[in-house]
């Protein structure tokens, strides 16, 4: 198969996925029909975040064992299925939490992880630019879904909406899940081969998950990772109230903007990933924390729209940008075989942290009535952030084979769904 109509596949894939960040333009239908406070139908938001962690982790083991295809399948019938039965939550809180925070999340984890490890696999020469393609495609995923589910809201109502949109969103997985498959056991791009740079910076051999889990390296990038999140998910999962309270617009027009903004989401996890590819990954994860510090301190004080999106666009951008950098890092440091369960298990340490951002905003703005604290305390936090990056190194040449267990067998990797 042309690799190229894998990556288009991965980045439909991702885009059905990523959907759930347009989870905001819910918040005040179901607060309004159902009398659900902010935050409680912001934990729904917050567990799938939560299950988005703990099904990367197995998503990423079954991928590796039973393949990408099969994961794939699985993927869509959660998050589908998990959107569709939220739809007859009808006062019913508990069940809008099982159905789209713990069924669904557990599939947009499950399906996260396969586009991110078939393409590194596919394309060698450009792992930074491919895995930003593909998790590109996840934070793009509102910029369609944020308008169509306001518009289908007015018309329907939120339940019937979160129906229709699981059903796409089975249909979408399924068909583009069908192509993904790895290439065959050690192949490589025609002609390519790697760079002194390219080298200097990659691993000598693959890393199984308990091998990439015992060193600094693995955990330094958990992180990077999770204080990224922290951030950026924390304006994405409340953006349509951000700007309604600071922008003082209406709801469609907010509706609006959380798509454009999450153009920056997708837009920030492909450029990020390029970048990374040019200069280094550190310097690149340096200047994506020292733009965050800056706009998350003057973001509460300003008032116009149009500033409130481009300064949530960029952050948004930098938030995205995570997604493309860290499993690049992980692909260098730890190997390309094993990268599916190495990044899940990453998502599933950065959970608890990315589920700590939206809830203390939705807290914040319950007591306060406003983000201005909440917004400056996430500013200092990544100001201490940007000394991070200098830390870090590649594990030694030296240590790798010391790193080995004797006697471990090597995990399956099938290229084909198993066959």
């Amino acid at each position: 198969m042309n690799r190229w109509w894998i990556a288009v596949a991965s980045v439909v894939m991702q885009m059905a996925l990523g959907a759930f960040y347009a989870w905001s333009v819910f918040i005040k239908p179901l607060n309004a029909q159902f009398g659900w406070s902010v935050p409680q139908v912001t934990l729904a938001f917050t567990l799938s975040v939560f299950g988005l962690g703990t099904g990367a982790f197995w998503g990423g083991l079954l991928m590796n064992r039973k393949g990408p295809r099969l994961a794939a399948m699985v993927g869509a019938i959660l998050w589908g299925g998990g959107v569709f039965l939220a739809g007859f939550s009808a006062h019913k809180l508990w069940w809008l939490y099982l159905a789209y925070g713990v069924i669904g999340g557990s599939g947009l984890g499950v399906g996260y992880v396969v586009p991110v490890a078939v393409l590194v696999k596919w394309f060698p020469e450009r792992r930074g630019l491919m895995i930003g393609l593909a998790v590109g495609g996840f934070g793009a995923g509102a910029l369609v879904v944020a308008p169509l589910a306001a518009r289908m809201i007015v018309a329907m109502g939120p339940l019937p909406t979160l129906m229709y949109l699981g059903i796409a969103y089975l249909i979408v997985i399924l068909l583009a899940g069908s192509l993904m498959r790895n290439p065959p056991v050690g192949w490589k791009p025609q002609g390519w081969v790697p760079s002194a740079a390219q080298m200097a910076q990659r691993s000598e051999r693959d890393y199984t998950v308990g091998e990439a889990a015992r060193t600094w390296q693995f955990w330094m990038l958990c992180l990077f990772l999770s204080l990224n999140s922290m951030a950026g998910i924390s304006v994405a999962s409340q953006a349509s109230l951000v700007f309604q309270d600071l922008g003082k617009v209406s709801a469609a027009v907010a509706a609006g903007m959380v798509g454009t903004v999450a153009i920056g989401n997708g837009a920030g996890r492909l450029f990020w990933s390029w970048v990374s590819d040019l200069a280094t990954r550190k310097i690149t994860l340096f200047i994506m924390f020292l733009v965050q510090a800056i706009l998350f301190a003057i973001l509460p004080g300003l008032s116009s729209p149009n500033a409130l999106l481009i300064v949530a666009f960029i952050i948004l951008m930098c938030y995205g940008g995570g997604y493309g950098l860290i499993p690049a890092f992980a692909a260098d440091y730890f190997g390309p075989h094993h990268v599916g369960p190495i990044f899940g298990l990453m998502l599933l340490t950065w959970t608890f942290a990315a589920a700590f951002g939206p809830l203390a905003f939705a807290q914040m703005r319950q007591i306060t009535g406003s983000y201005g604290e909440v917004l400056h305390i996430v500013a200092g936090v990544m100001a201490v952030s940007m000394i991070l990056p200098a830390l870090l190194s590649p594990p030694h040449a030296a240590k790798r084979a010391a790193a080995a267990p004797a006697g471990v067998p090597a995990e399956v990797s099938p290229s084909d769904g198993g066959h």
